[in-house]
């Protein structure tokens, strides 16, 4: 499944392969990479609020400010409340990254190798092969309670709304 018209990169429209999950959705499986190379699915997450930060790279600007302003947030969470960040890079960049960048509360993983993640969750962006920025909050029955997919990927999310969603949750 293909959808256009919800996304753009500098103004230019993307392709989002996968369905439009929507609130009230199961959440799908999905087969990540941590920075160590092993893997993670959703189970490694079970019986935890999930906040899912996605950024196409988190070597560009807007990317980096995403993930320290979750890995932040994360620090004021409590300890069951999951919060990871999920890109294309590759493990080894992620773990670089999270070390020069202090990245210590939210969870970095890889999509890079079968994107997964992305196909499941209807957010790998075909033309580039990158994740579009986005947000999922994702209850303890792993059930979506809240989507925002960004409309021009170089913008940053409305970190507010999906912090009050999460707060609705608990």
């Amino acid at each position: 499944m293909e959808r256009r018209g919800i996304t753009t990169m500098k103004g230019n429209p993307m392709t989002l392969v996968g369905p439009g999950l929507q609130p009230g959705d199961k959440a799908p499986d999905f087969l990540v990479l941590d920075q160590t190379m092993a893997p993670k699915t959703l189970k490694d997450y079970a019986g935890k609020f999930k906040v899912i930060s996605v950024t196409p790279s988190l070597d560009t600007p807007v990317c980096d400010l995403q993930i320290h302003w979750f890995n932040e947030d994360a620090s004021k969470q409590p300890q069951d409340v999951a919060v990871l960040n999920i890109s294309m890079d590759l493990p080894f960049a992620i773990k670089r990254f999270c070390a020069t960048g202090g990245i210590e509360n939210a969870v970095a993983l890889s999509d890079h190798r079968d994107a997964s993640f992305g196909t499941n969750w209807g957010v790998l962006m075909k033309e580039l092969r990158l994740l579009a920025r986005s947000i999922f909050i994702v209850d303890k029955e792993d059930v979506v309670q809240y989507v925002q997919i960004v409309p021009e990927q170089t913008a940053e999310p409305d970190y507010e709304a999906a912090l009050a969603a999460l707060k609705e949750l608990m």
